[in-house]
């Protein structure tokens, strides 16, 4: 039997909709879902597999104009995104407009690689707007096949997999059939709490936090997670703190529910929030978090 097998990654313009279509297309939540931009920092992949193939999903940070060394480092994974992909998908929001001159869709029209623009949230506008949008962004691309979906409805999501199937070249597992992604349990965890960041605080902080998970200890009964937030001001912490603890609280609180059901055990979740004001811009922290500079 014949086996395929390839690297489906994911790119377009923050807000879009990639990281509700990777889990979707995973059948997991691997990627944070908020209505805020630039909610996806890391490349994230996700593994499906069949008897006959294996697809190797990337969402991807969305294409934005770096203005700190963590920008950059998010900008770099996009750009790996595009020298690696077997198959790509280029998603867009219905309605949305080009960038004059960019360079990515400069670099994939001068690539072989198989690309599909997906028009999302077509559940969202009149048809019209669908049709503007491809009349638009059609003519950008020299090849490429456009499928008009709803991730968050899975409008279409069938059709995005056949013609991922059709592309998807020969070749044998790159990774374990049981293997659902390549992050670590403490990337994941780290995710959850960020979430919630993004969820209940608004203007500037949720940009200015990154979490490190300092310790992960499985005990019989309960797991005990001791997590570092780091904010890039005073005036941040205080925000993050609340009123006597009590912002604090309520994260720790709706993180730690998610996090016991992610792992399937009851665990204690201790948060401390520290504030580093460079780290946007700090090669050490930026490799400490994780990030490829």
């Amino acid at each position: 039997m014949t086996h395929k097998a390839g690297f489906v990654n994911i790119i377009g313009s923050p807000n879009v909709g990639k990281s509700t279509l990777m889990n979707v297309l995973v059948g997991e939540k691997l990627s944070i879902i908020t209505r805020k931009a630039q909610t996806t920092r890391h490349r994230i992949m996700g593994i499906i597999n069949g008897e006959d193939f294996q697809i190797v999903y990337s969402d991807t940070p969305g294409i934005l104009k770096p203005h700190y060394k963590l920008h950059e480092a998010m900008m770099k994974q996009v750009g790996n995104a595009l020298q690696d992909a077997d198959v790509l998908l280029y998603v867009i929001e219905a309605g949305e407009k080009p960038i004059e001159n960019s360079e990515i869709i400069r670099q994939i029209n001068a690539s072989e690689i198989p690309v599909l623009l997906l028009i999302n949230k077509i559940d969202t506008v009149d048809v019209a707007v669908v049709d503007e949008s491809e009349k638009v962004w059609l003519p950008l691309f020299e090849k490429v096949e456009l499928i008009r979906v709803s991730a968050k409805k899975a409008v279409n999501i069938n059709a995005v997999f056949d013609a991922i199937m059709q592309h998807l070249p020969e070749s044998p597992p790159y990774y374990s059939k049981d293997e659902l992604t390549d992050k670590p349990l403490r990337f994941f965890i780290a995710e959850i709490i960020r979430e919630k960041i993004l969820l209940f605080y608004s203007k500037e902080v949720p940009y200015s936090v990154e979490i490190v998970v300092d310790s992960y200890k499985e005990e019989e009964t309960i797991i005990r997670i001791a997590a570092t937030l780091y904010v890039a001001r005073e005036t941040q912490k205080a925000i993050i703190l609340g009123h006597k603890g009590t912002g604090i609280k309520r994260l720790g609180t709706e993180a730690r529910l998610d996090i016991e059901e992610f792992v399937g055990k009851h665990v204690f979740l201790d948060i401390t929030v520290k504030v580093n004001e460079n780290w946007r811009d700090s090669d050490m922290m930026l490799q400490r978090f994780g990030y490829e500079l």
